[in-house]
């Protein structure tokens, strides 16, 4: 059960990693560039932490969540004006 967590988790953090990719490459902001740099350190340790699961869950699972504090977001700029939720969800912008 707890593998299917680090799993989950895994894929939550490559989806925002792509999506920051995605926006930076429309938008060249350079604070989703920072994001998306962030996420691939972030996806590496949860890698870590899902192969720590297999062996010890506890440790496994304090390892991704310490990665999932290194994948935590700062200030960005407005890229969505009127977009709507789904466009959003997939890193569509207005710009």
């Amino acid at each position: 059960m707890y593998t299917y967590i680090a799993i989950l988790a895994y894929m939550v953090v490559l989806f925002l990693t792509l999506r920051d990719i995605r926006i930076y490459k429309r938008t060249r902001y350079e604070s989703y560039r920072k994001g998306a740099m962030k996420g691939l350190i972030a996806s590496t340790f949860v890698l870590l932490g899902i192969l720590f699961t297999l062996w010890n869950p506890n440790i496994g699972l304090l390892i991704i969540l310490v990665a999932l504090l290194i994948n935590q977001k700062g200030q960005r700029e407005k890229v969505f004006k009127d977009a709507k939720t789904i466009d959003r969800f997939f890193g569509k912008t207005d710009i």
